[in-house]
């Protein structure tokens, strides 16, 4: 091969790769997707306050099942079903004849044996009158002695019978406990009952209602402030939310916070009183309680449109103005249209509002208006 043949070769191939390199420069430049235009928001912190939300039970502050303490037959019933009910109103009524029968044949029993201890003692007397002129022999004293011993511990036997037969007769009819709403009777007239075993009824009180709620023990020592503020009929710190999502009209208090945590929830049980005059709590219900939180310290938001769910776990994206990064967050409460961010970004950071659906890890931005933080107000 010649010269001028070789060196045709080596420029022309020289050639092709400068070609062959410009082409791919250009379609890479092709390829490179555009920036995705954005706003942001500038993370800020602010003080708020909003209303932390707890699953509770509504329950009677006191409640006893009606049980009969004597057998018998179901002779009378004095109430309506459901209704509102006084302390010592007259609710049920066992058969009395033989309870009646029992208490007067132990009347008659102790005024016989009251009887008995009246002759002994005259005996007694007049033995032991006779005894000081050595005019009865002294084993007639003694027995004489004895037979009064005998009938004064027959008189408190009696004593003690009537007392037992008179409980049983004053058990025959049973009385309400405490104000408060009677159930459904679950014993008819008529119905033969048992001691201790027969369910007749429930009663509970009604007014005020307890409501339950376990409360993480972190929370603990922020509910015994709660407590010892004693907080009045007119605070709206405890709020009730029903199950058809309506807030009860009327605000509780703090009634109790029970004695220990539960080391397998970390929880503690704590118990509000609520107002019922109209009975519109009934006991057993589900509903909310909403505890507002006006702690005194400031935290980190950002709008909810920030915010992006992903299986569960909540992400935001961040940008250094000209590319986008995706960061895992821990959120808090919802204030109005932001939400409190717990961890998971900085004060100072800027977070991606608009557009998050065009986003991935790394992907170019174009910012648009930078949105600074407004003051925080309280959740309704």
């Amino acid at each position: 091969m010649n010269k001028k043949l070789s060196w045709a070769i080596i420029f022309t191939a020289a050639g092709w790769l400068l070609s062959s390199c410009k082409d791919d420069k250009a379609n890479s430049q092709q390829a490179a997707p555009p920036p995705v235009p954005v706003n942001v928001y500038t993370v800020s912190k602010g003080k708020a306050s909003y209303y932390d939300q707890y699953p509770a039970t509504v329950t009677a502050l006191n409640q006893v099942d009606l049980r009969p303490q004597v057998n018998g037959y179901l002779t009378g019933i004095f109430f309506k079903d459901g209704s509102r009910v006084k302390k010592g109103q007259k609710l049920y009524e066992i058969d009395r004849q033989q309870y009646v029968a029992n208490y007067q044949q132990a009347q008659a029993n102790l005024q016989v044996q009251q009887t008995n201890l009246i002759k002994a003692q005259k005996d007694a007397d007049r033995y032991h009158e006779l005894e000081k002129h050595d005019a009865i022999a002294k084993q007639t004293v003694d027995y004489a002695d004895a037979a009064l011993a005998a009938a004064e511990k027959q008189v408190v036997a009696a004593k003690a019978n009537v007392e037992s037969v008179q409980t049983g007769l004053r058990y025959t009819t049973i009385y309400a406990p405490f104000d408060g709403t009677i159930g459904i009777s679950l014993a008819k007239m008529g119905t033969a009952v048992s001691a201790g075993q027969t369910l007749l009824n429930t009663i509970s009180s009604d007014d005020p209602m307890a409501v339950d709620l376990a409360i993480d023990q972190k929370d603990l020592y922020r509910f015994a402030q709660l407590q010892k503020k004693n907080a009045n009929a007119n605070d709206s710190t405890f709020k009730l939310i029903l199950p058809g999502q309506e807030t009860y009209p009327h605000s509780g208090q703090i009634y109790l916070i029970d004695r220990a945590v539960d080391p397998q929830t970390g929880t503690i049980k704590a118990r509000l009183l609520f107002p019922n005059k109209q009975s519109e709590l009934k006991a057993g219900m589900t509903a909310n309680v909403r505890i507002l939180n006006n702690a005194n310290t400031e935290k980190l938001l950002i709008p909810q449109k920030a915010v992006v769910e992903q299986m569960g776990e909540y992400f935001v994206y961040t940008t250094d103005g000209k590319t986008a990064h995706q960061k895992k967050v821990s959120l808090g409460a919802r204030i109005g249209d932001r939400i409190v961010v717990n961890d998971g970004v900085t004060e100072g950071e800027q977070v991606i509002t608009d557009g998050l659906q065009k986003l991935k890890e790394g992907a170019p931005v174009q910012l648009g208006q930078s949105k600074p933080a407004s003051a925080p107000t309280a959740a309704k």
